[in-house]
Parts: C-alpha cells; structure tokens; sequence
C-alpha cells in the first residue's frame, strides 16, 4: 500500500521540477510512512517525465522500494496496492527469459507490460493504481483495478499531465488553483459523496474503475474499460453444489489476501460479511486471528456485541472502541483532509478511529466490503420491486395520503433507518417519484432532485446545470443500468451499485481512512475471480422473499454463530438525530449560519428551516445536515 504521483511536462528545469515532484509526494506521506523514492527522465529542452512514490512496506520489506524497472530501465513504474497472482505471474515471465530483481509483486508490472502492453492490466489480479513510463516510446501508462479499490486522479495543467493518488497531490502541482465543479456538489448533495469521474475540483477527474489511460505525444486518450462484470450466462446446478463453490472461492480469496510479511488482522463489525472473512481466516491460521471492532453509547446504534460473538467464537484476540459525540466531531476536518473531495458517509467519521485503533496493532486488516454488492444484501433490492407495485395504486393513496401520513409521523432517529417504520413511509412517497434504476437514490438520498433543488440558490443550481424533475444524478444510474450485461432488474441494480456507489462511497471511506493511518485494507469479497462466479449466480441465490445474500448466508451458516447468519442487512449508521439536537447542535447552527455554503449555494432560509425543524423534533434531518456540515468544512478548507 503506498501513494504515487508525478507528471509529464514540456518545460521546466531538472530543479525546479525536482521540488515540485517532492512537494507532491510529501503530501501522500501518510499513505506510505515507510519510505520515498523517485525518478525522472529529462527532456531535451526542458521539461521530463517525473515518478514519486511514498512507499507502505508489506511484502519484500528489504528489496521492494520504488521505483522499479525492468532490466534496461527503460520502463519505470510506480504502483499501490497488491496483486495477489504475481508469483504466478512471476513464473510465467521467468520461463520467458524476464530476469527479477526482487521479490516484490511490483516487478511483475513492469515485465508483464513488456510482453502485453496495456492490455496487461487485465492480468493482475489484486488492487492497485499504477503509473508507468515508457522511456523509448515517451509514454506515460496508468491503471486502476477492477472495482476501484486504490484511487487515481489527473489533470491537465499548462501543457503538463499530472496524475496521484489523491487530489491533494495534484494541487501541489504549480499554477493548479482549487476551482469548484457545480456538477460535482449536486451529486454529493443526492448522494453523500461525488460519483467518479469527478471530484468536487473543476479540472481534476479520478480514473474510473477497471479502467486505463495512456498519455503520449502532448495528450492524453479517453480512459479505455478493461473489465466489467458479466452477469450473462447464468451457472446452472444445484444450490447446494454451488454453495460447495462458492465456499471454495471465498477460502481462496481470503488465503490469498493473507500474504504479507507483516502483522495483519480483521475488521469485524457483527454483520455476515466480516463474521464470514473473520470465521474463514481463523480456519486458515494457526494463530489468534486479531480483530476490531468499534461500537456507540447509544445502544440502538451499536452492534458490538454481534462482533463479540464472533470473536468469542473464533477465538480471535479482540479489540473494541466506543464512539462518542466528542470524538466524532474532533475528526470531521480529519476525514475532510483525508477525502480531498465532498463526503458525507457518516460511517466514516468511525472508521477513522477503527482505523487509527487498528494500526496500533496491526498494519494489514481484512473486511467485508463488497458482499452487498456482489450477492445482494441491501434491504432496496427487495424494496424495489414492492415500490414499482405501490407506485401503481391510486394517485390518491401515493400522492396524497401517503405523503401527508409522512408527515405526521416523521422519522426521529432514534433508531437506525432498517429499523424505523417511520422512515420506509417517509421513502415511499419518494419511491414513486424516482425510477427503479436510481435505486440508490430511491432509498438513500439525503436530498432527493426536488429538495436539492429547493435548496440551492438558482443561480447555483443553473451554473451545476441540474434537473429539478428527475436529477442527473439518477441519470447516472440509469445510464448504468442500462449498461450491464444482465437479463433482470436485480442483477442491472447490483451493477448500478458496483459501478458508482461502492468506487464512490464505500471504497474511498476504505482506502482514505485506512491510509490516514497507514493501514492497508484487503476486501475478499471484491477479488475479481469471486466477484465473477458471483454475478453469474441465479437471482435465487442471491434474493429470495426478502433475505439477501441467500447462497452466501446458506453457505456459510454452520461456521457463523446463531442468528449470525440470518440476521438482516443493517447499515452502519450513526446517531446523528440525537447529536445535532444536543451536544453538537450549536456547532451546526454556527457553522451553516455564516459559512461558504449560505453565501454561494444554498439559501439561506432553507438551511435555517432544515436547523429550526430538526432542532424542534419536528423532523429528523440529521443526515441532511451532516451533508452540509461536512460541505461547509470541505469549502474551508479547499476554497
């Protein structure tokens, strides 16, 4: 795990590009506190092509440092993540004649571009984000894995291309101001955080998942897909056989996120998934597995005593931490910082400190990540199909009494959203308005188009060019929808999920909280042999009557502990009601009050309506605030 950066210029002096390129990877430190390396291959005339690497040591802690070369140095690469098939690889470049340097999964890059170019990317099986130089072609490589576990973001700038892992790095590029991109806030508003390729920055866009770019002669190509997932032909057989082989798979994902030569462990949360990697891992290890867990005061909020169950019945030496109101608003500007972009996922605020207690212990944590969107766990993919029924009821009942039954019994969150009543009545009257493809948006908006539209100040809303009717963000979905190679709705919204929500949302709360604290996470869940054997399973192995995750529940429930295995999804949410109407309500008023986003987006009588009726118990828009807690303190900071 580490951070790469640098550019490609047509000007500039060896010095002076030199401090630019260790400016630039100075601020990915925390990516990689192990150790720094660079290189560049200067131009005649001026300018080069430079590389800079903070490196994480995993695997070959003596021989890996970056860069590295291949055996006439005319290819560079820098790289972060892990593939897990490169001793594989490895063997299969030797008996071609490629000589090794050293022992590291990082050396496999460069020969294997040798032997295939850009097309090599669909050979590595693993996470990663790597940047290559081609010295004899004057040509700069770029890769992101499958599913976008490890960032990458670029930019234009005077002439030069300039690419790293977080945007931070990129506006240490001289002449690169922070400019907003409207768009990118419309997004965030409807969906907590900023779909790729965007950023929050205008100029500054994130290399898609499973995608590559080339940049050579002055430009840069569109990026080019790779990899998508195939739901299409369906795996026949029996449940049983199929839960046999998926077992089989899921064993071998997690071996092989194993390989470290340093201390790892597990985040355990008390869901399928993680008591699913934790229970897999102890069968594969001869010592305690070591796992963490963090949990809230207020009990509705808290599941650690699923994770203690788990832990208590692998044995696993286990670690816990409470979050309180104080800590989490001690890290707001941490998780700002640590983004780079607009995010609102409250669970991050957690995942800071999971993150920061784990690394104390550890420097290598498997999770869960991914078994929703692979097999189906979100409660919406069973909602779905019963809104597109309601839908069709009476205007009177949809429109009308719906609508006026919400508010009466608005939502109070007092519990998590799965477990309030009050907030599914809420939804419906949303559900009807939004179509099947924008799932997401459907159920999880924190504002739907029409709220965010009566948000926003009009000229705000014009210059981000949004849709009050529908929204182009669920735009987004549908286009996505439409793209997956499926024959079902399930199975289209699953891609929908994996394409935008998981890159957008859950892996970048993975990858920035974890790196903050120099900490790798591994998702077994998302290795992309597994991750294919699951989108071809039948949509009864993932969705039956309302219990998702079917063959994956079914498959591992003898090894789980009771009421484990069939225990429904359950967010990972945070008592943001009862904060912002007590010990943090008077930080929201001020910060909202007066800020950037009173003054240039939002009006300022709807932001006063949303603090007077969340404060007053009349509603529960302690998600909404969040958003804009968290936009007001990104603004700051950036702008």
């Amino acid at each position: 795990m580490c951070g790469i950066c640098g550019f490609v210029t047509p000007r500039g002096g060896a010095g002076e590009l030199g401090a630019t390129l260790a400016a630039m990877t100075r601020s990915l430190a925390h990516r990689g506190p192990d150790g720094e390396g660079f290189y560049h291959d200067a131009f005649a005339g001026g300018g080069g092509a430079f590389l800079g690497h903070r490196r994480l040591a995993i695997i070959d802690l003596a021989t890996g440092d970056q860069p590295l070369f291949n055996e006439t140095r005319s290819l560079a690469v820098v790289f972060n993540g892990e593939i897990y098939n490169f001793q594989a690889l490895r063997e299969e470049l030797q008996a071609t004649g490629h000589v090794f340097a050293t022992r590291s999964d990082t050396e496999v890059i460069v020969h294997l571009y040798e032997e295939l170019g850009p097309a090599c990317a669909a050979r590595l099986r693993g996470m990663f984000a790597l940047a290559l130089w081609d010295a004899d072609r004057r040509e700069l490589f770029l890769a992101r894995d499958p599913f976008g576990k490890k960032p990458l973001y670029y930019a234009e700038e005077g002439g030069a291309f300039v690419f790293g892992s977080e945007p931070k790095a990129i506006l240490a590029f001289p002449g690169r101001t922070a400019r907003l991109d409207p768009a990118a806030v419309g997004h965030y508003l409807t969906l907590q955080h900023v779909p790729e390729p965007a950023t929050g920055f205008a100029g500054i866009r994130g290399l898609p998942a499973g995608h590559t770019l080339v940049w050579r002669d002055g430009r840069a190509s569109p990026p080019a897909r790779y990899f998508q997932l195939d739901y299409l032909p369906k795996l026949a057989g029996s449940v049983d056989a199929l839960a046999e082989e998926l077992r089989v798979r899921v064993t071998e994902a997690v071996r092989l996120r194993l390989v470290a030569d340093v201390p790892l462990g597990a985040h355990l949360s008390g869901g399928v998934d993680s008591g699913i990697v934790t229970a897999v891992m102890a069968g594969l290890t001869d010592r305690p597995v070591r796992t963490f867990s963090i949990g809230f005061a207020e009990e509705a909020f808290s599941e650690t005593a699923k994770a203690r169950a788990v832990a208590d019945r692998f044995g696993t030496e286990h670690t816990e931490f409470t979050l309180g109101f104080a800590a989490a608003r001690d890290v707001m500007e941490d998780v700002v910082a640590a983004t780079d972009m607009p995010f609102a996922d409250p669970s991050a605020l957690a995942a800071w400190h999971l993150c920061r207690l784990t690394r104390e212990h550890v420097t290598v944590a498997l999770n869960g990540d991914g078994g929703d969107e692979m097999f189906a766990g979100y409660q919406r993919y069973f909602l779905d199909p019963l809104a597109d029924a309601y839908a069709r009821l009476p205007h009177a009942v949809t429109q009308r009494f719906v609508p006026w039954l919400a508010g009466k019994l608005p939502a109070q969150g007092d519990v998590p959203v799965e477990a309030d009543w009050r907030a599914g009545i809420a939804r419906l009257a949303q559900a009807v308005r939004l179509p099947r493809a924008g799932s997401l948006a459907r159920w999880g908006s924190y504002f739907s188009p029409w709220d965010r539209d009566a948000l926003l100040r009009p000229e705000f809303a014009r210059a981000a060019r949004l849709d009050a009717v529908r929204g182009d963000t669920v735009a987004l979905y549908e286009a996505a929808f439409a793209a997956a190679t499926a024959d079902n709705p399930l199975d289209r919204g699953l891609f929908a999920d994996s394409s935008i929500y998981l890159p957008g949302d859950l892996l970048v709360k993975a990858d920035r909280m974890a790196m903050a604290h120099g900490l790798e996470g591994r998702s077994p869940f998302l290795d992309v042999e597994l991750a294919a054997f699951a989108a071809r399973l039948p949509v009864r192995c993932k969705l039956r009557g309302k219990t998702g995750k079917y063959l994956l529940r079914r498959a591992f429930a003898p090894l789980l502990p009771p009421r484990i295995a069939d225990q429904p999804k359950r967010g990972f949410g945070l008592p943001l009601a009862g904060w912002f109407r007590g010990p943090l309500r008077a930080f929201a008023r001020d910060l909202l009050s007066g800020g950037r986003l009173v003054k240039d987006i939002a009006r300022p009588e709807a932001v006063e309506a949303l603090l007077a009726a969340h404060e007053t118990g009349r509603a529960d828009h302690g998600k909404r605030l969040f958003a804009l807690v968290m936009l007001e303190l990104w603004l700051r900071r950036y702008l």
